[in-house]
């Protein structure tokens, strides 16, 4: 629980800063949210949950963030939370543009000993490199009059059993005092392992590595589904096989594409830092590159499927199930639909699109409007409510093709009603 009353700042309101926001009222701090969004802020005073996680709904209620517009008054809080995104541009190369807006808000504002952790992902050297400087231009001295340390956030948005308030953290400091400041704030808020790293460079590190762990396998098996479809064989039923196995193998599986803020992000920050010492990450480069080939190896399949029916492309009307990035979210960052229309759009197709977690970008108010309006269908989030459509549905609307980009339908039992059915690798 919070020592002292102290004030907690967090700076960025997103998936990641509010519900840190959240939990450290819960625990007794005094928290404050900053964020340039005025819709955010309102709809945080009017006590809505900004990202829909469903562990939220019950302790929001109960705890009070007190969103503040001007900046000065980040000057009142010992702990400082930079929680901002760090996205990659059209070309994929990083932009820290807003770590380094929150780090120069903060330095002008700073309380004299305030601790400053940055939680946004950032590649090794950010913190050395980017952030330290700003503060010492800003007058102050790192390890005297302010404390830097990093905590890379760890959420799994949609998931029921892991949250902020229990996923294990690693913290990395300048110096001894900030690492033990550091530790003493997440020991305080979160109910797992806070685990203190021997450096800075080495927390900034972890993160980068965890992600591109993921982009790394997942574009495995990604090629390993094209290469099994072209020899007949169902990934799926072969991964299961695998995961028999009770040591040194990790199921993964093959979509349509890799979304999400982390993992189609994340690896590019070390790519690109890794130039800068003359090093080329083949391994992920290659990965990346695989994974963002997905969305338009799902419209050949889609493609394909038409021509056994004697259709094209162009023209067809294609129903889209899904536009977040991850089952039963309303998450729409880096989703690979968004990438799927788009080549569908370019191709010719006419477009109906049905999300029930993003109504507002849906042209279709529900799955029958889809199903009534398509010749093909393509499935591009698993969210439960398509899971459960049954088979005879799709025959009921006379859909000729279910392109499952998710792999969650019933293959065997679409199949029986008539209709083409393609997955990635099945």
């Amino acid at each position: 629980m919070a020592e002292n009353n102290q004030k907690v700042c967090v700076i960025g309101l997103g998936y990641v800063g509010f519900p840190l926001a959240v939990l450290c009222a819960q625990k007794g701090y005094e928290v404050f949210g900053f964020d340039k969004d005025e819709k955010k802020l309102s709809r945080i005073e009017n006590g809505e949950n900004i990202v829909g996680e469903e562990y939220l709904d019950e302790i929001i209620p109960k705890v009070k963030i007190s969103v503040i517009r001007d900046e000065k008054e980040i000057g009142n809080c010992d702990i400082n939370i930079i929680a901002v995104p760090t996205p990659v541009d059209e070309k994929y190369f990083p932009d820290l543009g807003f770590v380094i807006a929150a780090s120069e808000t903060v330095a002008k504002n700073l309380k004299p000993g305030a601790l400053v952790v940055v939680e946004s992902t950032i590649n090794p050297g950010v913190c050395d490199e980017v952030v330290k400087p700003i503060f010492e231009k800003a007058g102050h001295t790192v390890g005297k009059d302010v404390f830097i340390a990093h905590c890379p956030e760890r959420i799994n948005p949609g998931d029921s059993k892991w949250n902020v308030t229990n996923i294990p953290r690693v913290v990395g400091s300048f110096d001894e005092k900030g690492l033990k400041m550091a530790l003493n704030f997440y020991k305080s808020i979160v109910s797992a392992e806070v685990m203190p790293m021997k450096s800075i460079f080495e927390a900034e590190a972890t993160k980068i590595m965890e992600n591109s762990f993921r982009d790394i396998n997942i574009a495995f098996v990604n090629e390993l589904a094209k290469s099994f479809d072209l020899m007949g064989i169902d990934v799926t039923n072969v991964i299961r096989g695998a995961a028999t196995k009770p040591f040194a193998f990790m199921a993964h599986w093959p979509s349509c594409g890799v979304g999400g803020h982390c993992i189609p992000v994340d690896p590019y920050y070390l790519i690109e830092k890794a130039k800068e010492l003359n090093f080329d990450h083949k391994f992920l480069r290659v990965a990346r590159e695989i994974n963002n080939g997905m969305p338009l190896y799902t419209v050949e399949l889609l493609q394909d499927a038409l021509n056994l029916v004697g259709k094209a492309l162009k023209g067809s009307k294609i129903g889209i199930l899904g536009l977040s990035y991850k089952a039963n979210v309303g998450d729409l960052r880096e989703s690979p639909a968004l990438k799927i229309i788009e080549l569908l759009k370019e191709r010719g197709a006419q477009i109906n699109i049905f999300d029930p977690h993003v109504p507002g970008k849906s042209t279709s108010k529900n799955i029958e409007g889809i199903l009534e309006n398509s010749e093909a269908i393509v499935v591009a989030t698993n969210h439960k409510e398509f899971m459960e459509i049954p088979p005879e549905k799709f025959k009921e609307y006379d859909i000729k093709v279910v392109v499952d980009g998710k792999n969650c339908l019933d293959k065997e039992k679409i199949l029986a009603q008539g209709i083409i059915y393609k997955g990635i690798g099945r």
